[in-house]
This record gives C-alpha cells, sequence and structure tokens, in this order.
C-alpha cells in the first residue's frame, strides 16, 4: 500500500516539476520580449497558451530523462537537493541535446544555441528542485518498516493521601 501511495507522489512532483520548468522555459524565451514594454502589453490569453505549450513540452520530453534519475534516487535513497538539482539539469540537457541534429560523421551537435541550453538546463534544476519539494525529500522510505512507537510508561500510583489533624 505504501507504494501505491508512493506512485502518486512521485507523479504529482513530476506534473509540478513539469509545471514549474514549463514556465522557466516560456519565461525566459519571452525575457526579450518582456523587457520591450513599449510596444503595448501582452494578451494574457496568448500567455496562458504559450505557459500550456510549455508545459506540455516539458512534461513530454522529460518524461523518460526523469523517470530514469527518478528511478535510481528511489532505489538508493538519495534525499539530497544538490542531487536533484544535478539530475534535473542533466534531464534539462538531455532534452535540449534530443531536439537538435547530431552528425554522427563528425560525432558533433549542429546547431546549439548557447542560450537556449542554458535554458533548459536552469528549467532542469527548478524542475528538480520542485520535485525535491514534493517527493524527493522522502525518497525510498516506502521500503522502511513503519516506526513502532514506544511504549507508555508504566503509570505509577498515586501516594495515598496524608492525613493531617486539625
Amino acid at each position: 500500500m505504501a507504494l501505491l501511495g508512493r506512485l502518486f507522489v512521485i507523479a504529482i512532483g513530476f506534473l509540478l516539476a513539469s509545471i514549474a520548468a514549463g514556465l522557466v522555459v516560456v519565461g525566459m524565451l519571452l525575457f526579450p520580449e518582456l523587457s520591450q514594454i513599449a510596444d503595448g502589453p501582452i494578451d494574457p490569453d496568448a500567455l496562458n497558451i504559450m505557459m500550456g505549450f510549455g508545459f506540455i513540452f516539458v512534461s513530454g520530453f522529460a518524461l523518460l530523462p526523469a523517470l530514469v534519475v527518478v528511478l535510481i534516487t528511489e532505489a538508493f535513497s538519495i534525499r539530497s537537493a544538490l542531487a536533484y538539482a544535478i539530475g534535473g539539469g542533466l534531464v534539462g540537457v538531455a532534452c535540449y541535446l534530443g531536439l537538435v541534429p547530431f552528425d554522427p560523421a563528425t560525432l558533433h551537435f549542429d546547431g546549439i544555441i548557447r542560450r537556449h541550453l542554458e535554458i533548459m538546463t536552469g528549467a532542469g534544476i527548478v524542475g528538480g528542485m520542485v520535485y525535491w519539494l514534493v517527493a524527493g525529500r522522502n525518497a525510498g522510505a516506502w521500503r522502511d518498516p513503519p516506526r513502532r512507537r514506544a511504549p507508555l510508561p508504566p503509570s505509577q500510583p498515586e501516594p495515598p493521601p496524608v492525613n493531617r489533624a486539625p
């Protein structure tokens, strides 16, 4: 039963981490345009649609690499925030490099844009930290047997009332 609860927590953690990473990706890709407020306000509906696509993009591409990180951390009960930040950064790099064309003849990625790589790495780190806050702090705890409560100390008999003569 503890495993089913843990799987539910992992799924919620992944969804919230994907939302956070999607917000980072959309926000950082829009940052140059957001800094030019003199052009006029941004349509909130368009921003909501872009955030939705950012969530779908991040969650779709990050599912398998993030699942590998989750399995490793659950198997070895790794609960360090730094481990999740590093794992999230690696997932972000893997997602970005999965989209960039690779030339097998020269063993070189063609067309890497450094800013986009930095954005995806940062989004992965933020996603890893959000996942740690939701689910990573208790990684592997479902395997531990439940702690037994310490027995209550035996109750002491009350001392007999003292009869004092007036």
